[in-house]
């Protein structure tokens, strides 16, 4: 890339620059809603002292990929050239059913959702079916489920880092890179402060928890069909997910003047 840019604060005096620059951050903190739920559910799974920890942690994570693939940027625009070529064909109309070509991009965000799913649907699975409890150990077996945890989030933050390049490409001009950082750097710390919150109300509500498991196998779902190249909205997504959230909020409502006690589920504990 053209270090220059990263001094170029010429944009400064362009009105067109600044609304660029909100409007991403902005879409930069909605694209960043499934890395909050992630971190939350991941960080979960930590001892309750390593918890905080593991939240922040996961957020400065989050913030590294996208850093560098930015400082990378040339390199991800190459990204998009085929590598694999499947015998099937592309339902991209543009490609006018030529053979399904997958690049080294469809390649990480076709395996990132695969991951995403298996994930999301172990954690269902061990939060309802698992073992009653997990005993950590002692110090040594903390310390290890810690890093398992952190690198978790680090493979799939390097998915939705190239997810959310890709879209700051298209409403940036690539000359604009300063710009692309700070959108980053804002949005990231705007999560940083909301994943504390966003992970405690999780906690004490089981139903919400199940219900973010299940946006993490919605986007993961989204993201292996963009691999292949069928195309869906984001909106329709987010849709999904906001009347979903705008539903359980109205249950929680009502639980809440009923007095019911939530379900357990199953934690470990340290």
């Amino acid at each position: 890339m053209n270090l220059q840019n990263l001094t170029d604060f010429s944009w400064m005096s362009q009105p067109g620059a600044w609304i660029g620059l909100l409007s991403l951050v902005l879409l930069e903190i909605v694209l960043g809603i499934d890395n909050i739920v992630f971190v939350s559910i991941l960080s979960s799974k930590l001892p309750a002292d390593q918890q905080a920890r593991g939240r922040s942690t996961g957020m400065v994570l989050a913030v590294i990929p996208r850093l560098l693939l930015l400082l990378a940027l040339p390199l991800v625009l190459n990204l998009v050239h085929p590598v694999v070529t499947l015998p099937f064909k592309d339902p991209d109309p543009a490609k006018a059913g030529a053979p399904l070509g997958l690049s080294i991009q469809d390649l990480v965000v076709l395996i990132g959702g695969m991951f995403l799913i298996a994930k999301a649907t172990h954690e269902i699975h061990h939060k309802l079916e698992g073992a009653e409890h997990v005993d950590s150990g002692g110090t040594k077996s903390k310390a290890a489920a810690f890093g398992a945890v952190m690198a978790q989030i680090m493979v799939l933050n390097i998915v939705f880092s190239l997810d959310s390049i890709i879209t700051a490409i298209g409403m940036i001009p690539k000359e604009q890179i300063l710009v692309m950082v700070i959108a980053v750097l804002v949005s990231t710390a705007v999560m940083y402060f909301s994943v504390g919150p966003v992970s405690r109300f999780v906690d004490h509500h089981p139903t919400v928890k199940m219900l973010a498991l299940a946006f993490l196998i919605l986007i993961g779902t989204t993201l292996v069909v963009e691999g292949v190249h069928v195309h869906l909205s984001k909106g329709y997504v987010y849709f999904a997910m906001g009347f979903s959230i705008f539903v359980e909020m109205l249950n929680l409502r009502a639980t809440g003047r009923k007095g019911t006690k939530p379900v357990a589920l199953r934690e470990p504990h340290s």
